[in-house]
């Protein structure tokens, strides 16, 4: 028993010898990686907490249209679970009409990791689908559309929010008292089906590069904005400081009667030309693959909102529209920050080109549209803005950095940002522009959000605190989206 108890003892002593030498030969470069992270994690807590709302009236935000329930799964095991094996032919589908067509639209953006988001016209389809993601373990329900959820995220930040929306009384009451909502009741909301899926999953002999969703939706409802009507009455007595439209996606591809969808719009422009000129207008994008809908939103939308929120997907899409290409369906999921500044300085330069020849050419034109003051592009790697100088936009730096910080809380499922589940991929320093010759600009731990004056505007980026551990995707753009506009009305 003695000669026991001495092995015992020697047998502690090595293994605290072990932990020691473990710590001591601990790798320097991920000493400093650790150190680099915590230190840009406090900078940008320090950014976002330069401004505050204390002691001010809460901002009142106009948020519209629609909403439905998310059912969220994991994508992979749901396709296990109804036998939809992988395809040897990823294609990029419209709409959805069979399982074959899911499995190769799945397979398309599954493996660069690019969000989707199409219309299922099959309802037995889709039924069957919901039917399987009830049962799959893991599931969660939650509050979805991209109205409502940039008006959560609001509502907690700060502001008294006005939703447009046909909701039923069991979503209106999981909403913030902050919310009041505009629109008709129903009995049974949408769901919309999110595929999700971690970086570095497969299928097949497919493997995802990135952590992303693919949504699915057979939605009759949020097409036709059926709350607007009572938006429109309630908006004018609300004065809102801010106008927030989103979720117009939800008529691409969508089966409208002839005229339909352009009478909805022209309604639309309507209300935005006769809110107040000194209220902002922010239109929030999303996965458009029709062109004449990208075309309608040029002609009805777009120009009369003087701030806009997209992803790097989205950016390509409308620059490549306005230059008269085709939609891109399919772009880099991970760009660099100098395309990504160059394509919006782009957009930038176009929309209000645009701005200036209707205005030059039709006096009825005058304070109808507005030019485009507020560029906002969010990417997994980094966040990037384009304000212009003396408009009513402030506080640029501090809402770049807290729509980085908010990417991760939404993406981690957490407030409290845990930098062990973290990783930077931005660049150590990045171009400015892919111009030869352009300035380079280094990343800098102490002070991560880099701003700079280019022509009549500002230009910020801030590198994202990347989740390494995704509770969710879906809705990532949306709370990171509201979260910068919240500094800046």
């Amino acid at each position: 028993m003695e000669g026991g108890g001495t092995l015992m003892k020697y047998g502690s002593i090595v293994s605290l010898l072990v932990v020691l030498l473990a710590l001591w030969f601990r790798s320097p470069q991920n000493m400093v990686l650790d150190d680099r992270l915590d230190t840009v994690l406090s900078s940008l807590l320090r950014a976002e907490r330069k401004v505050g709302m204390n002691n001010v009236a809460r901002p009142r935000v106009a948020v519209g249209f629609g909403g439905c329930v998310d059912l969220i799964v994991d994508g992979v095991s749901l396709l296990k679970k109804i036998g939809l094996p992988p395809t040897d032919q990823p294609l990029h589908h419209d709409y959805l009409e069979n399982a074959e067509q899911l499995a190769q639209s799945f397979a398309y953006f599954f493996a660069p990791g690019a969000a989707a988001e199409r219309f299922m016209l099959n309802d037995t389809l889709f039924s069957e689908l919901v039917e399987g993601a009830r049962d799959l373990p893991g599931n969660r329900w939650s509050v979805g559309g991209n109205a409502p959820v940039m008006a959560g995220r609001m509502a907690t930040e700060g502001c008294d929010v006005l939703l447009g929306g046909s909701f039923s009384p069991d979503f209106t009451d999981v909403l913030s008292q902050h919310i009041t909502v505009a629109g008709d009741v129903v009995e049974e909301p949408d769901i919309h089906l999110i595929l999700e899926y971690p970086s570095g999953a497969s299928w097949g002999h497919y493997t995802s590069r990135r952590a992303n969703r693919y949504i699915i939706h057979s939605d009759d409802h949020n097409p036709y904005l059926s709350s607007m009507e009572e938006f429109a009455e309630k908006l004018e007595n609300f004065r809102p400081d801010l106008l927030v439209v989103g979720g117009l996606q939800m008529m691409d591809n969508f089966p409208f009667q002839s005229g339909e969808r352009e009478a909805l719009l022209s309604r639309l422009a309507e209300l935005l030309t006769s809110s107040s000129p000194q209220i902002g207008i922010h239109f929030e994008m999303a996965s458009f693959v029709e062109e004449t809908i990208m075309e309608d939103l040029l002609h009805y939308v777009i120009p009369h909102a003087d701030s806009l929120g997209m992803n790097e997907q989205e950016l390509p899409n409308l620059l490549s529209l306005l230059k008269g290409s085709n939609i891109t369906v399919l772009s880099d999921p991970n760009p660099r920050v100098a395309t990504v500044l160059d394509q919006m300085r782009e957009v930038y330069r176009i929309l209000n080109q645009r701005y200036k020849d209707d205005s030059a050419e039709s006096d009825t034109n005058s304070g109808m549209n507005k030019p485009l003051t507020r560029l906002h592009v969010h990417t997994l790697a980094f966040q990037a803005m384009i304000v212009t100088r003396g408009s009513q936009w402030k506080n640029t730096m501090s809402a770049t950095a807290k729509a980085s910080l908010t990417a991760n809380r939404h993406v981690c499922g957490s407030n409290d940002i845990d930098p062990n589940k973290a990783r930077l991929i931005m660049d150590d320093s990045f171009s400015v522009s892919r111009r030869e010759g352009s300035q380079r600009i280094p990343l800098q731990e102490s002070r991560p959000v880099s701003c700079w004056d280019e022509d009549d505007y500002e230009i910020c980026v801030a590198p994202v605190l990347v989740c390494t551990e995704v509770y969710q995707t879906a809705g990532g753009g949306d709370n990171i989206s509201a979260a910068g506009l919240v500094l800046q009305i």
